[in-house]
């Protein structure tokens, strides 16, 4: 990665952020230009450790040479015709999907949020043509500490009260029951429960990873009670755990599928709803669509982003490198870490208070050439392109160590 001429330095550029930019965003104070790999360079040339993959949205790593050659292949094809047309990538795009996921059907979206919405909309839609909820009764059972997105809908639906406050009049039609709990969940449902929609595991509560049995539990009263499982796996799902997707780990199969960020590869917003025929069937031309959805150059780095999940190979490497994650967090406790919960390439770690918030500790780690990011407090999010090596890995778990003592 060579530096190109500047003419503006990090400090400029954060400062000149300031008059101009929405402030929905506390940033590190790192100004990233150029990236390879595990690695990125800001404008002046310091290389840091990406431990965070853009939420999971880089899990190949910045510009996989397989997701860079699509793109470039594709942009001297076609790039956009809308659903208006039908285009020549979209139907290899689907069929790999469905297969990948043990699932029939594709509804494909670009944002996370997006999906989360295409979903509720989808769930409502079968509750009233297939179950027989009266009009307008059906609702959605959901897990408090969700992250689901931002949308006025979904905050609708947040206990976190930064993303809703402000934000109202919210959208009815949710109960909320505590996450891991089946016998709350149990209670919520009755006739008129379109769905029940949970993470796997909760990513931006701070990677909350489920009793065992949770997940078949969600499954099997879902299943008895008539209503549909939807799986938020935008964060989770695509190798990330050490299987193609978190609920892999419980061999449960969900009736929806929500996907994203990973699926793009890190260069375009691909996002998708992937449910058995009987529930995306619901939908008729005209009812839901999206002009960007499905667009030629999405399906293109979508089919490689799948081509590298067929192999097996990043869910072996993210299974591998996780006994080391985890094994390198637990000589941690009690030196600075309170706790951490991992599973594969993920983890929440829970640092001393005393020793510093999370955000302190990221901007520590950014000193010392690791990206990380905080969340709720004092716990931080480890989350590293499942190309890195062990190296890299041990070398991260050691500069944490020595920030925290």
């Amino acid at each position: 990665m060579t530096a190109p001429a500047r003419t503006r330095t990090s400090d400029d550029l954060i400062r000149a952020e300031g008059p101009v930019l929405a402030h929905n965003y506390h940033p590190l104070p790192v100004v990233v230009a150029r990236a390879e790999g595990t690695w990125v360079e800001d404008v002046e040339g310091r290389r840091y450790l990406d431990m965070l993959s853009g939420y999971s949205a880089l899990n190949f790593g910045h510009r996989h040479p397989a997701l860079i050659e699509a793109a470039h292949r594709q942009l001297d094809q076609l790039t956009l015709t809308s659903r208006a047309f039908h285009n020549d990538r979209l139907a290899e795009f689907a069929e790999r999907l469905a297969a990948l996921t043990g699932l029939d059907m594709v509804l494909p979206m670009n944002t996370g949020a997006e999906a989360v919405e295409s979903g509720i909309k989808v769930a409502r839609k079968w509750a009233y043509d297939v179950k027989g909820v009266p009009a307008d009764q059906a609702t959605i059972v959901v897990a408090a500490d969700n992250f689901h997105g931002r949308t006025t809908t979904i905050v609708s639906f947040s206990t976190d009260e930064t993303a809703r406050a402000g934000f109202g009049p919210f959208t009815p039609g949710f109960t909320i029951v505590p996450y891991n709990d089946l016998a709350a969940l149990e209670e919520a449902v009755d006739e008129n429960t379109a769905a029940v929609l949970i993470e796997p595991i909760q990513g931006e509560a701070g990677v909350v990873i489920p009793d065992e049995g949770y997940l078949t539990g969600v499954r099997e009263l879902t299943r008895r009670k008539g209503c549909l499982f939807i799986a938020d796996e935008i964060q989770s799902g695509l190798g990330r755990t050490g299987r193609t997707l978190a609920v892999d780990h419980e061999d449960v199969v969900p009736d929806v599928l929500l996907l994203g960020k990973a699926l793009g590869g890190g260069i375009v917003p691909v996002s998708a709803v992937v449910a058995r025929r009987d529930v995306l069937g619901v939908l008729h031309p005209g009812e839901h669509g999206s002009t960007f959805g499905g667009n030629p150059l999405a399906a293109a780095v979508g089919i490689a982003v799948l081509e590298l999940l067929e192999t097996g190979e990043f869910q072996r490497r993210a299974a591998e490198l996780g006994v080391l994650l985890r094994d390198g967090l637990t000589e941690l406790v009690g030196k600075g870490v309170l706790g951490f919960r991992s599973r594969g390439l993920w983890a929440g770690v829970d640092i001393d208070p005393a020793i510093g918030t999370g955000r302190e500790i990221s901007e520590r780690l950014m000193r010392e050439g690791i990206l990380a990011k905080d969340t709720h407090g004092s716990t931080i999010r480890l989350a590293p392109p499942l190309t890195i090596t062990a190296e890299e890995l041990r070398s991260a778990l050691g500069t944490l160590e020595r920030v925290l003592g």
